[in-house]
């Protein structure tokens, strides 16, 4: 705790983003150590006046104690970069929160995680083939991630928990703030069984128009891919796609009414090449997913598809990162990162930290691995 009520006072500080706490950790032995720091530090260390003005007031202004005491007393978890629980595929984005409030409870089935967004605005065929695709991705093990707003993400989340399923909704505010306050509920229903509530701002912060955009990064960063089922062609909906895109995320649309204002935007995407999707099976082969079989202990599997045994073949027990891996397979980054997850649900790799995997046992003796022939490999 002693550390994280400095993440906590960093995090109320204006001016102190992603790229600035990680130059402050990089200075100084600690965040206590970086909170303290003195005016000269801090001008040395190349951090404008108007940051350093912002921490100087905070400092003063702030009772850290009582401020985390609040975040313990609404029952929220506060995630650091440091916290090995933070969201390993977040972590992975440009400019990852430092911190992270959360209401409810991070798994690590929510690595298997599929972002579905769209309009406020949706149509009587937005809402059934958001429920038909959230249905299907469900029942195959995937945890559903949104931004709980009215339309297209309230039915995503909504039809999650119906099925008792799990979804994170990710906000433009504080936890304390819950934006539109019709969906309460919902959120209460999400945080008690069925995922979590996410933010990176603190309590009391208002669903402003500025806060949202970077919302949207968070949740294609929590996600193997991002499906736009409707979206207009000025929607934060496809605000959340180039985020995608610069993430290295898949990207999903579903076609619709051309005279459709609502499918414009998905229109769009799908003729600037995102994949269209007609069907769940359209996205689970896409990101190389397959039914993850539900049972409390999973036994250890060998490789079944092409991807699991060219990742199998590049693993040992000396840990490996992503990266390598993808450089090494000539796979896609984002089919890596899935497989990987796929393989460690069943129990093949573990993650072992940093992205980086171990096979969970040699390969027996009796099994010869084989690498990817050229005509096996998935086509992009």
């Amino acid at each position: 705790m002693s550390d994280k009520k400095y993440w906590l006072g960093f995090n109320l500080v204006k001016g102190i983003g992603p790229a600035k706490m990680q130059a402050l950790l990089d200075a100084f032995d600690s965040p206590e150590a970086a909170w303290r720091a003195s005016e000269p530090q801090l001008k040395k260390l190349g951090l404008d006046q108007r940051a350093i003005n912002s921490l100087i007031e905070a400092r003063a202004a702030l009772d850290l104690d009582a401020a985390w005491r609040q975040v313990e007393k609404a029952g929220i978890q506060l995630l650091t970069w440091d916290d090995p629980t933070y969201p390993s595929y977040l972590r992975e984005i440009p400019t990852p929160p430092p911190v992270l409030y959360l209401l409810g409870e991070l798994q690590e089935v929510d690595r298997l995680a599929v972002a579905v967004v769209g309009t406020r605005r949706l149509t009587g065929y937005g809402r059934q083939v958001t429920r038909d695709l959230v249905t299907g991705l469900v029942h195959n093990g995937v945890t559903i991630v949104s931004g709980l707003a009215r339309g297209i993400d309230a039915v995503a989340h909504k039809t999650a928990v119906d099925l008792n399923g799990r979804t994170l909704a990710v906000l433009g505010s504080g936890l304390d703030c819950i934006y539109p306050s019709e969906h309460r509920a919902l959120a209460r229903q999400i945080a008690a069984g069925h995922g979590a509530i996410i933010s990176e701002y603190g309590l009391g912060v208002q669903p402003e128009a500025k806060n949202f955009p970077p919302r949207n990064r968070v949740i294609s960063g929590l996600s193997l891919g991002v499906v736009v089922v409707e979206a207009g062609e000025q929607s934060g909906a496809l605000i959340t796609t180039k985020f995608a895109v610069e993430q290295d995320r898949e990207v999903f649309a579903v076609p619709g009414n051309v005279t459709s204002p609502a499918s414009l935007g998905p229109n769009r995407l799908i003729q600037q090449g995102a994949k269209l999707v007609t069907c769940v099976e359209d996205i689970l082969e896409e990101l190389n997913l397959q039914l993850v079989v539900e049972q409390t202990a999973v036994q250890l599997a060998l490789p079944e598809s092409a991807e699991e045994v060219a990742l199998y073949t590049h693993l040992t027990a000396q840990p490996v990162h992503v990266d390598e891996l993808s450089r090494t397979t000539g796979l896609p980054s984002s089919v890596v990162s899935s497989t990987l997850t796929l393989m460690e649900l069943k129990g093949m790799v573990r993650q072992v930290g940093g992205m980086n995997y171990v096979l969970s046992r040699e390969p027996d003796p009796v099994y010869e691995v084989q690498p990817v022939k050229p005509d096996q490999e998935k086509s992009e």
